[in-house]
């Protein structure tokens, strides 16, 4: 009688088991034992979540989330930091990649260096073009553009052409300049050909750069780079890139490579606006959404850079008297581009590093605009402001790059003077006008790595804790400011915020697990933050090694 009876409350409890374990909702993952910032409206941590068809279902304690939802997969993170999935406001994601396989010159600490490098390149690759990026003058010993003689003697006969670090200048030898109709009698609006005593230098700045063609990537060139730029990426924990400057052909070329699964990535795609036939198209077609591609913007050039000291300014240069840097195209241009532009749904984002080149966009801006609200217009970099335009940022989203600061606080005073400098890298007093700052790198130009960004913008000082009181820390951003950002704020910078840019119900379920917790740990050790996972829709798409 006993057994039997033990042999019913057996069978009971295995039926009560079975009935609380049917009544679980089913998950596709849960992850329980975190520390999640989830950036929502009043910046809560939570422990657990759980994600059913690429979106987060519920938000809550291990505890709860455990009693009403059930998975084949569950991630223990134990304790591990868990923030949204990161977004990089503006970047180069394309050309990035296809910079992998080109002449890698970023780090170069001299001309004789970018040589040395680019016959290395030569002796591996054998191209019948050269090209590659990222060399620095500023980061050399003799802080002036190199000339062509040197090149012209290792390359009498095959072209090289390789961009300075921010794309906004580009060096060339004598084999690339036969291919063009440059002479000295050569006249450019919008750029410079510069000349030393008389002669062509082979250093083309901004819309010079036009006269050299340079080959176009193939179509297997161009996959291969898409996939090489999102590997990187995703072990930086970024899960949407807004591309600043798209062409139509690579624009469809994601598309497909999405729809076919291979590209992951969350592709937000600033048409390039520097051919009127593409703006006449994408008008005519209309914003293209779908959940990974986002084409509803148009990216247009205002100047050049400042260390190539093409940025337009309202005085000349500290460092070069009478020059004053240029707007690539003509005033009026701009207006008949915002015009056009204000009269669809579509976005302008425009490039502006210089006082003058940011006076006269957000003028542009605002006189088109009117009292249309809710266009998120962006000025990309707004680098150096004058006093008073900050006021008119009211209507105006601004996308800055922090490590930018970082970058160019060695030479900066000294290019634009002790005055100018007050409005320049001035991140929090642009947050305090719009109430927003979307946040991102402009890689490759600066490193891709969002982490650096993270410490740029709130400690504000480089790798050797220089300076050591950190670089105009009035404009320093907090970390709870910095992480929105590059997530909620970004999001909403590209019409995103209902959808990403948060860890909520709804959303797609885009996360990172970090190595330690960027909102606690010592300022020295946020550039050793580094990502465990990441996941995109709730799948693991880059794990540690």
């Amino acid at each position: 009688m006993l057994k039997i009876l033990m042999k019913n409350i057996y069978i009971l409890l295995i039926c009560i088991t079975c009935l609380s374990s049917c009544q679980k909702e089913k998950a596709d993952l849960i992850v329980i034992n975190s520390n999640s910032y989830t950036v929502n409206s009043t910046f809560e941590r939570t422990e657990a979540f759980a994600v059913k068809e690429g979106k987060f279902i519920a938000i809550g304690s291990t505890k709860d989330i455990q009693k009403k939802y059930q998975s084949k997969k569950i991630i223990d993170a134990k304790q591990q930091t868990i923030v949204p999935g990161l977004i990089d406001a503006h970047c180069h994601f394309y050309r990035m990649g296809l910079q992998q396989q080109k002449v890698n010159l970023e780090g170069t600490t001299s001309y004789d260096d970018v040589l040395e490098k680019l016959v290395e390149f030569q002796k591996e690759k054998n191209t019948s073009y050269i090209t590659g990026r990222g060399w620095d003058q500023n980061d050399w010993d003799v802080k002036e553009f190199p000339t062509k003689e040197k090149l012209d003697e290792l390359f009498p006969t095959i072209p090289v052409a390789i961009r300075r670090v921010d794309g906004h200048a580009l060096l060339v030898n004598q084999a690339a300049l036969n291919l063009t109709k440059i002479t000295n009698e050569t006249r450019v609006s919008g750029g410079e050909i510069i000349k030393k005593n008389g002669k062509i230098t082979g250093v083309l700045i901004d819309a010079a750069m036009d006269y050299i063609k340079i080959p176009e990537a193939s179509k297997e060139e161009a996959v291969k780079g898409l996939l090489a730029a999102q590997d990187i990426c995703f072990s930086y924990g970024l899960t949407t890139v807004d591309d600043a400057g798209l062409d139509r052909e690579t624009i469809e070329l994601i598309d497909v490579m999405q729809k076919k699964g291979t590209l992951k990535m969350r592709v937000y795609a600033m048409i390039s606006g520097d051919k009127q036939s593409q703006i006449d198209y994408y008008l005519n077609k209309g914003i293209y959404k779908t959940n990974y591609l986002n084409v509803r913007s148009f990216k247009v050039y205002g100047d050049g850079a400042l260390g190539s000291r093409g940025a337009a300014m309202r005085k000349s240069y500290t460092d070069r008297a009478n020059h004053f840097g240029a707007l690539i195209y003509a005033p009026e241009r701009y207006q008949e581009i915002a015009k056009q532009i204000a009269a669809s749904e579509f976005q302008m984002n425009t490039h502006a590093i210089g006082d003058s080149a940011n006076t006269w966009l957000i003028e542009t801006y605002n006189n088109v605009l009117k009292n249309k609200q809710n266009r998120r217009w962006r000025i990309e970099h707004a680098q150096i402001i004058s006093s008073e335009d900050f006021k008119n940022f009211h209507n105006i989203l601004p996308s800055v790059q922090p490590t930018h600061a970082t970058s160019d606080m060695y030479w900066a005073k000294d290019r634009i003077g002790k005055e100018r400098m007050k409005g320049a890298y001035a991140f929090k007093d642009l947050l305090t006008n719009y109430g927003k700052v979307a946040l991102g790198t402009d890689f490759p130009v600066e490193k891709v790595n969002p982490f650096l960004t993270f410490y740029a913008a709130t400690v504000r000082k480089d790798l050797n804790n220089f300076p050591e009181n950190g670089f105009q820390m009035e404009n320093a951003l907090t970390r709870e400011e910095t992480l929105k950002g590059m997530t909620i704020w970004a999001a909403y910078s590209n019409f995103e915020e209902n959808e990403k840019g948060s860890i909520e119900v709804g959303k797609f379920a885009d996360f990172v697990i970090l190595n330690q917790d960027i909102m606690t740990t010592e300022d020295k050790n946020l550039p050793k933050t580094k990502v465990v996972a990441t996941y995109v829709n709730g799948e693991n798409v880059y794990k540690i090694k």
